[in-house]
C-alpha cells in the first residue's frame, strides 16, 4: 500500500478552499493533532492527523424522530440503497466485497446517524469516500427500497390474494426481534422515563407496532430535513493529505448545496418534583429470575467537560469492580444475581444520567433494591470513600489515555466516537480527547477534602429526579404481541378496496423483479487483487526456555504499556472436566488468590493492573483437524511501572487461586443471568455453534465452552446441588494447569522487556505431555432450542479441510461470494430477515450458514441448499474476483501494538508461520469459479451437514417436507 506525504498541518484561520481552520490541538497523549474546520454551509469537520496508515472516515448527522416510526433508522438502510453515482440495489453491500476496508457500518442512535468506514489502502479510502457521500447526500430513496427495508404489506403468496395477509420488511422483523430482548427494553424505557418530554422517548430505532405508521413521503421528508452539509459533523483520521480529502467533499457535496438552517436541538428535560416508578415488561418465561430494577438519575450536562470525568470517575469508583462500594452491597445481598443493563454513568444523552440496580429478581423486589440503592449510597456518604479507591480509578484512566489498540474499533473510529459526543451537543470536542486540565482540577479539589460525596448527596440523594425502573418478563407478551400484529394488520387492511389488494400484489411483483435485476456494479470504483498484499505481517521477537516454558518477548510501540499473555497448553482432561474449563475461566479472575479475598484481589487487580482476563480455547495444527489440543489463557495490561506487579498478580492467579462456596454461587447466578439474556440478541451464533458440534470435534468442544450446552450445564449447577462437586472440580483444573506446558508473550518497549517473568515460569514444575482431546460430535440429529423470540436464527454447518489443504482457500471465497452475491439477496432483501451469511472456519475447517432475526425458517433452509444451483447461475470473473478480495481481508487482520506480536508468536507456535499463511493467500489468489463448484460438491452436502436453530416456536410442522426432523428443547 501506497499513501501519500502529509502537507505541513495548517495553522488557526487558514483558508482550504471553502473551510475556515478554526482550531489546531496537539494530542500528545496519542501522538497526533486535532484541526477543526468549519465550512461556509455550516458543516464541521474534525481531522486527526496521526502517524497511522489505517485511515476513518465518517460523517455523522444529529437526527432527532418525533415519534417511535424508527424514522431515521429506517432510513439508515434506505439511503444505502442507491445513489444518483451509483444507482445499483445495494451499493453499501456491494462496496464490501470490492474493497479492504477494515470497516464498514453505518448506526442509529437515539439522537444521530452515522456513517463510518476505515481501511488501510489510501485508495480503498478514496473509493468508499465517494460511495458513502453520494449514499448519505444524494440517495435515490427509492420506494421499493422502503417497502423492502421497512415496512410493507405482502400476502403469504405473494401474488394470491386470497392467502393470509402479513407485514413484511428488514428493519420492521429486526425490531421485532430486539424488543424482545430484555437488554433493548430496557434501554428504551430508560430514555422515556429520564426525558419523557425529548426525542429520547422515542424508539428511534422503530416500534413494531408504530414502524407502519410511517409513510414514503415522511421518510423522504426526514433526509431532506437532517442530511444537508449544513447539519453534519465530518470526521477523517490518518495519514491523510487534508487538503486532498476536503477537496472530494467540496467537489461531490459542497458545491451542490446552499445554506440550510435546521433546529436540531434537544432543550432540558424540566426537572420532576418527585420520584417516579415506571413498570415495563418484555417477553419472557423466566417469572423466578426474569426481573430487573434500576434506580437511576437524570444529572448534568454532558458538555461540561469537568463534571462529565467527575461522575465518570465516581461511577467507576462506586461499581467498577466486584469489591466496589456500591456493587458489593448490591450483590452480596443475594436480592439479585448481577447488576442491572444500564448500571453506571451514561453521557450518551444532552443530559448524563446515573443508574444502579440488580437483575436476575422475581416479582416484587422493586421496594427493596431502591432502598438498597439508596441507603447504600447514604452510608457511602456517612462513612467516606477511600482514597485508594478513587486512587485507582485515576490509574484506570491514565491507562485509558494511553492505550492505542485496534480492538473492538478501529482506534481511529474509536477517537470518532469520542470526541462526537460533546461535540454534538454543541460542546468542545478536545474534551473528548484530552483529559489533563480537568484530571488535574480533580487531583487539586481531592488534595483539599471530599469532593465525590458531596457529589452523591446532591446529584442523587437529593435529586428529586430520579426513576425506580422495574423490568418484567410476561410469559403471555409474545402471544398477546403475535395476536397484536394480527389485529393491526385487519385494522389497517379493514378498509381495503379491491384495488388496494391489487396494488399489494402489484408491488410486491414489482419488489420481486427489482430484486431479481442484474445491476452493473461496475459503476461502482474497486481495487484488484493487484492490490492484496502478498505477504503477512512479520512481528520480530525474540524467544528464549525457561524450564517446562517458553517466553515470547516482542519490542513494540505500546505507548508505556506493559502486556503479559500465558498460554497453557493442557495435558489430558478427563470428561467431567471439560464443562468445568469455562466456569474455571470466569470465575478465577473474580475470586479470591493467594491469602487475599475476592474483595481485596479485585482492589489488588484495579490499583495495579489495566485489568486481567481468562479464556479457555481448543486449537489445532494447519494439517491435521483431528490433533486438537485445549489451552487455558491469562492475560493482562499494566503501566511498564507495575510491569511486576502485573506478574505477581497473574502468577496468583494461576498458581494459587482459591474459591468458596458463598463467592461461587454469587459468581454463577451472574453468568447464568448474562448468557440467558445474550440468547435473544445473539442467537445467530448460539445455532452456528450448535450446527457445528454436529460435525466437528472442535465444534463440539467449543460447544461445550460458550454454546447453549454450555448454558444448560450451568443453569443445572446453579439450580440444582452442584455447587460442592464443582468446588472440587476447580481445584482439580487449578492443579491441571500447573501441570501444562506455558507459553508466555511479553509486549512493551524495548526499554521495558527485560521483565522478570520467573514467578511465573517457576510454578510450571510438572512433566505431564500436552493432551489430545478424544474426537466426539453432538448426536441427535438437528437440535432446536426454542426461547422468547418472535424471530428465528437459522444455522447449517459442514466439517470440510484443515488449513494446508488445497480446497481450504477455494472454501473461504466460496463462503464470501455466496454471502455477498447469494445470501444477502435471498434471506435479507427476499426474505425480510435482518441479516443472513456464510462463513469459513479456515483453522477449523467448518464451513457455515445462517440467519438472523429472521421470519422464516423452512424458506431459509431451502436457500441454504439452493448454493449449488446458484453457482452455475451467471457468474464470472468480477464476483470471483471480488469474493477472493473479501477473503483475503481474513487472512490480513487490522492490528496494533497489543495484538501484532501475540499473535505472530502464538500462531508461529501453533505451526500458523508466515510462510504457511502465505502459501495459503498465494492459493486463495488463484482460485476459480470452477473450484467453488468442485469443493462445493465434495465437502457441502447434505449427508454431512449438521443443522441448528433457535426460535420461538417448534419447527417440525414445517420442516418435515425437507427431511428434517429437529430434537426440540426449551432455552
Amino acid at each position: 500500500m501506497t499513501t501519500q506525504t502529509r502537507t505541513a498541518l495548517p495553522a488557526v484561520h487558514d483558508r482550504l478552499g471553502r473551510y475556515t481552520v478554526e482550531r489546531v490541538e496537539d494530542l500528545p497523549e496519542m501522538q497526533g493533532t486535532l484541526i477543526l474546520l468549519r465550512h461556509d454551509l455550516g458543516a464541521r469537520h474534525a481531522h486527526v492527523s496521526r502517524e497511522d496508515d489505517n485511515l476513518a472516515f465518517g460523517v455523522t448527522f444529529p437526527t432527532v424522530p418525533r415519534d417511535s416510526t424508527g424514522v431515521a433508522h429506517i432510513l439508515e438502510h434506505v439511503v444505502l440503497m442507491g445513489s444518483q453515482k451509483y444507482p445499483v440495489p445495494d451499493p453499501f453491500f456491494a462496496m464490501i466485497p470490492r474493497s479492504l476496508n477494515t470497516f464498514m457500518n453505518a448506526m442509529t442512535a437515539s439522537d444521530w446517524t452515522t456513517y463510518p468506514f476505515s481501511t488501510r489502502n489510501e485508495k480503498d479510502f478514496y473509493n468508499l469516500l465517494g460511495v458513502y457521500l453520494d449514499a448519505t447526500f444524494f440517495p435515490l430513496l427509492r420506494y421499493e427500497s422502503f417497502l423492502q427495508d421497512g415496512h410493507r404489506f405482502e400476502f403469504e403468496t405473494p401474488d394470491d390474494l386470497s392467502t393470509p395477509l402479513k407485514l413484511q420488511g428488514v428493519v420492521y422483523n429486526e425490531m421485532k426481534g430486539a424488543m424482545a430482548s430484555p437488554g433493548a427494553v430496557m434501554w428504551r424505557a430508560f430514555g422515556k422515563a429520564l426525558y419523557p418530554d425529548l426525542t429520547y422517548a422515542n424508539n428511534s430505532g422503530g416500534s413494531p407496532e408504530d414502524i407502519p405508521n410511517l409513510t414514503y413521503e415522511g421518510l423522504r421528508a426526514f433526509h431532506a430535513a437532517h442530511y444537508h452539509p449544513s447539519n453534519a459533523f465530518f470526521y477523517t483520521y490518518g495519514k491523510l493529505d487534508l487538503p486532498r480529502v476536503l477537496d472530494e467533499i467540496e467537489t461531490q457535496v459542497m458545491s451542490k448545496f446552499s445554506p440550510q438552517t435546521l433546529d436540531v436541538s434537544i432543550p432540558d428535560q424540566p426537572d420532576f418534583t418527585e420520584p417516579r416508578r415506571i413498570d415495563v415488561t418484555y417477553p419472557g418465561t423466566d417469572v423466578e429470575r426474569g426481573g430487573q430494577v434500576s434506580v437511576a438519575w437524570k444529572l448534568g450536562h454532558t458538555t461540561d467537560p469537568d463534571a462529565n470525568l467527575r461522575w465518570s470517575v465516581l461511577s467507576d469508583v462506586l461499581l467498577g469492580n466486584p469489591a466496589a462500594p456500591l456493587t458489593r452491597p448490591l450483590i452480596e445481598s443475594g436480592i439479585g444475581s448481577a447488576l442491572a443493563d444500564l448500571s453506571g454513568y451514561r453521557d450518551n444523552f444532552r443530559e448524563g444520567a446515573f443508574a444502579a440496580g440488580l437483575k436476575g429478581l422475581s416479582a416484587g423486589k422493586a421496594a427493596e433494591v431502591q432502598a438498597l440503592v439508596l441507603d447504600t449510597l447514604a452510608a457511602i456518604v456517612r462513612d467516606g470513600i477511600d482514597p485508594e479507591l478513587i486512587e485507582s480509578s485515576l490509574h484506570q484512566f491514565e491507562i485509558s489515555q494511553r492505550e492505542v489498540s485496534n480492538s473492538g474499533y478501529p482506534y481511529g473510529l474509536q477517537v470518532m466516537f469520542r470526541l462526537l459526543g460533546p461535540w454534538l451537543y454543541g460542546g468542545d470536542p478536545v474534551t473528548g480527547l484530552r483529559l489533563e486540565a480537568e484530571l488535574e482540577s480533580l487531583r487539586t479539589d481531592l488534595a483539599h477534602g471530599h469532593v465525590f460525596e458531596p457529589m452523591i448527596q446532591r446529584g442523587l440523594l437529593d435529586n428529586p429526579h430520579r426513576v425506580t425502573l422495574v423490568l418484567a418478563p410476561d410469559p403471555d407478551l409474545a402471544a398477546r404481541t403475535e395476536q397484536a400484529e394480527r389485529e393491526l394488520v385487519e385494522r389497517l387492511s379493514g378498509g381495503f378496496t379491491d384495488e388496494d389488494r391489487a396494488r399489494i400484489v402489484r408491488e410486491s411483483l414489482q419488489l420481486q423483479s427489482l430484486q431479481e435485476q442484474e445491476s452493473d456494479v461496475n459503476v461502482l470504483p474497486t481495487l484488484t487483487l493487484e492490490d492484496v498484499p502478498p505477504t503477512v505481517l512479520r512481528v520480530p521477537y525474540s524467544t528464549e526456555e525457561a524450564g517446562r516454558a517458553l517466553i515470547g518477548r516482542v519490542p513494540q510501540p505500546t505507548g508505556g504499556l506493559t502486556y503479559l499473555d500465558v498460554q497453557v497448553r493442557l495435558p489430558e482432561v478427563q470428561g467431567d472436566l471439560l464443562d468445568t474449563l469455562p466456569l474455571y475461566a470466569y470465575v478465577v479472575t473474580r475470586s479470591g488468590a493467594a491469602g487475599q479475598d475476592y474483595l481485596a484481589l479485585a482492589r489488588r487487580i484495579e490499583a495495579v493492573t489495566g485489568g486481567v482476563s481468562a479464556s479457555v480455547g481448543v486449537g489445532g495444527r494447519p494439517d491435521d483437524l483431528d490433533a486438537l489440543r485445549l489451552t487455558a489463557t491469562f492475560s493482562g495490561k499494566a503501566l511498564a511501572r507495575n510491569g511486576e506487579k502485573l506478574v505477581g498478580v497473574l502468577r496468583d492467579l494461576i498458581a494459587a487461586p482459591e474459591f468458596t462456596r458463598e463467592r461461587l454461587e454469587q459468581l454463577l447466578k451472574q453468568r447464568l443471568a448474562g448468557l440467558k439474556a445474550s440468547v435473544v440478541n445473539a442467537g445467530n451464533a448460539y445455532a452456528e455453534r450448535l450446527a457445528a458440534a454436529q460435525v466437528s470435534p472442535a465444534g463440539f468442544i467449543e460447544e461445550h465452552f460458550s454454546g447453549l450446552t454450555a448454558l444448560e450445564n450451568l443453569k443445572a449447577i446453579v439450580e440444582g446441588e452442584g455447587l460442592d462437586a464443582l468446588l472440587e472440580r476447580l481445584n482439580r483444573v487449578r492443579d491441571l494447569i500447573l501441570e501444562g506446558q506455558p507459553r508466555l508473550c511479553l509486549t512493551a518497549t524495548g526499554a521495558d522487556l527485560d521483565l522478570d517473568l520467573s514467578p511465573i515460569t517457576g510454578e510450571f514444575t510438572g512433566e505431564a505431555p500436552v493432551g489430545t482431546p478424544e474426537p466426539h460430535t453432538l448426536s441427535g440429529g438437528p437440535q432446536a432450542r426454542v426461547t422468547d423470540s418472535p424471530v428465528a436464527f437459522n444455522a447449517a454447518a459442514f466439517r470440510t479441510v484443515p488449513y494446508t489443504h488445497p480446497d481450504s482457500p477455494a472454501l473461504l471465497v466460496l463462503s464470501r461470494l455466496l454471502r455477498s452475491e447469494y445470501l444477502l439477496k435471498e434471506i435479507r432483501e427476499k426474505g425480510g430477515a435482518y441479516g443472513g451469511g456464510a462463513a469459513f472456519d479456515a483453522r477449523g475447517g467448518v464451513f457455515s450458514f445462517s440467519s438472523y432475526r429472521d421470519p422464516h425458517i423452512t424458506r431459509t433452509y431451502e436457500v441454504f441448499r439452493g448454493a449449488r444451483q446458484f453457482l452455475d447461475t451467471e457468474l464470472g470473473v468480477r464476483e470471483v474476483t471480488e469474493a477472493i478480495l473479501s477473503a483475503s481481508k481474513t487472512l490480513d487482520p487490522l492490528t496494533s501494538p497489543d495484538t501484532a506480536g501475540r499473535l505472530r508468536f502464538y500462531g508461529d507456535q501453533a505451526g500458523f508461520t508466515p510462510e504457511v499463511q502465505e502459501a495459503y493467500k498465494a492459493r486463495l489468489l488463484g482460485v476459480t469459479l470452477h473450484d467453488l463448484k468442485r469443493v462445493t460438491d465434495t465437502w457441502l452436502t447434505p449427508y454431512r451437514a449438521g443443522y441448528a436453530l433457535v426460535a420461538g416456536r417448534d419447527p417440525n410442522a414445517e420442516t418435515e417436507a425437507l427431511g428434517l426432523h429437529f430434537e426440540v428443547e426449551t432455552v
